[in-house]
């Protein structure tokens, strides 16, 4: 049995903050996502992601990400 490897974006640059390091997982798991077989909610993905980026952003502001 072949073993597939999934590439980690993460880990091809360098950390640009914790809200920018989530938004590049979001995207790529959104692809991801939206190319496999089964169903996917896209706007409910968006909704939850546009959530956390919001207060991972507030965190690096007050220094805390």
């Amino acid at each position: 049995m072949a073993v597939e490897s999934v590439e980690n974006p993460l880990e091809t640059q360098e950390s640009l903050g914790a809200s920018e390091d989530f938004n590049v997982y979001c995207e790529a798991e959104f692809e991801r996502r939206k190319n496999s077989a089964g169903t996917f909610d896209e706007a409910s993905y968006r909704e939850a992601m546009e959530m956390v980026l919001v207060k991972l952003r507030a965190l690096e502001e007050e220094g805390y990400a």
